[in-house]
């Protein structure tokens, strides 16, 4: 699988305007795509539960949201699988040819998911579904730099993620509203035609770029041998596990706890969603300022809000409130651990944007199981936001210590022999 494609600036410079930000709108579909499947299933999980697990929800509707719950955890490991083992593989490919095989990979397992009758078989499609998770968008983020010329790596990567943001405000509301008026397997359906019509988006509008010629299974690996890189990725892991620990069953926290009717659970995703994109375009702006003290920023605004909706849960404007913080800090700190781990992987930049999405769809399964694990005990709606505080506490401990790390090792990290904010910001083929 190979190509020819001219280097980033030539590229850049050959592309009319118009052309480009076709083809961003190409990538960031993707990424709408991406985040419709992984949260549209946080609103329908009573439904899902209902519907798969009939028995167990007759005689109790906890323990079958509980069991339903392990659908998210299921994508979420399919996340942590998929990155590391697809990435080092590909990276010397043609990345349009990657985009392709990875858009008709999500219809295909989108679709499984979907008609699949049984809870375990559909456990496995989740599963088979996330593996392209993390490389699509490591790929995409490269593919986003290159259209966007030197200098303008983030920029690039922002318009990809920009998808994903969206998808929350809008893609899962909606697909959510679907999913209760009709069958939430139609609302996988809907979710396969949106990588469907991104399939055909990136055939169109994205010209062949060649992939990294000099990339190696080895060199991609590299990575693994650095200390930080483990501190980083376990940081993203068990902080994000807070996150998810408590929004995964917010649907069942707002009709049981806060006591409001079903058809407002779109609305609250609505404002989760609204809180993803402020704090994602926050955050960006923050990290440029200093990653270490952003890392820290938004891990106490993570755990401050999680208390907040603690302490406010059945009260219908408290849940919104705090809903929206939670998903404003949380996409506010998503880009300071991905910058933080691109800051510590040394040459291995490809695997660094892709293994991201694993530490945080890890933090995603281990939520997700911890907050069910709470709910099956008889605990309450409200025990998994207090395992989310708790998880987000051991992050930024984790953070903490491997800043300590670094110091006590001393010198400035390089890349190429350059000081590594240089090196960051030099254009990446």
């Amino acid at each position: 699988m190979s190509s020819s494609a001219a280097p980033p600036a030539a590229l850049a410079s050959a592309l009319t305007p118009g052309r480009v930000r076709f083809a961003l709108l190409a990538l960031a579909l993707g990424g709408f795509g991406i985040g419709c499947t992984e949260f549209v299933i946080i609103g329908l999980l009573p439904t899902v539960a209902a519907d798969l697990l009939p028995g167990v929800y007759a005689a109790s509707t906890e323990q079958a949201n509980a069991q339903a719950g392990w659908l998210i955890s299921a994508y979420a490991l399919g996340v942590v699988v998929g990155a590391p083992t697809i990435v080092p593989f590909v990276a010397r490919f043609s990345r349009k040819r990657l985009l392709l095989v990875f858009a008709a990979w999500f219809v295909f397992a989108t679709l499984l998911s979907a008609v699949l009758p049984t809870f375990g078989l559909v456990l496995v499609a989740r599963f088979l579904a996330a593996l392209p998770h993390g490389a699509y968008f490591g790929v995409a983020a490269l593919v986003a730099a290159e259209l966007m010329g030197p200098g303008n790596r983030g920029r690039g990567t922002a318009y990809v993620l920009g998808g994903l943001t969206i998808a929350n405000v809008i893609g899962v509301p909606a697909i959510t509203w679907l999913g209760q008026n009709a069958s939430w397997r139609i609302a996988y359906l809907a979710v396969a035609a949106v990588f469907a019509l991104t399939l055909i988006m990136v055939a169109l509008a994205v010209p062949p770029m060649a992939g990294n010629p000099a990339a190696t299974v080895r060199g991609e690996l590299k990575a693994f041998a650095r200390p930080q890189v483990w501190f980083a990725l376990a940081t993203g892991a068990i902080g994000f596990g807070g996150l998810f620990a408590a929004y995964t069953y917010v649907a069942p926290l707002a009709t049981t706890v806060t006591g409001i009717d079903a058809a407002l659970v779109p609305i609250v995703l609505i404002v989760f969603g609204a809180g993803m994109t402020v704090g994602n375009l926050f955050g960006g702006w923050f990290v440029d300022r200093g990653v270490k003290r952003a890392v820290l920023v938004f891990f106490v605004a993570i755990i401050v809000s999680l208390a907040f909706l603690l302490v406010v849960a059945a009260n219908p404007v408290g849940l919104f409130i705090g809903v929206f913080f939670i998903g404003a800090s949380a996409a506010a700190l998503s880009p300071a651990i991905q910058v933080r781990l691109m800051d510590v992987a040394g040459d291995s930049q490809t695997i660094a944007a892709a293994v991201n999405h694993s530490a945080l769809n890890l933090g995603n399964s281990l939520g997700a199981f911890l907050g069910g694990l709470t709910i099956a005990a008889g605990l309450g709606y409200t025990s998994p936001i207090a395992a989310g505080i708790v998880l987000s506490i051991l992050g930024i401990a984790v953070a903490l210590i491997s800043f300590g790390v670094e110091r006590r090792g001393g010198g400035r990290l390089q890349l190429h022999g350059e000081p590594l904010t240089e090196a960051i910001d030099a254009p990446q083929s």
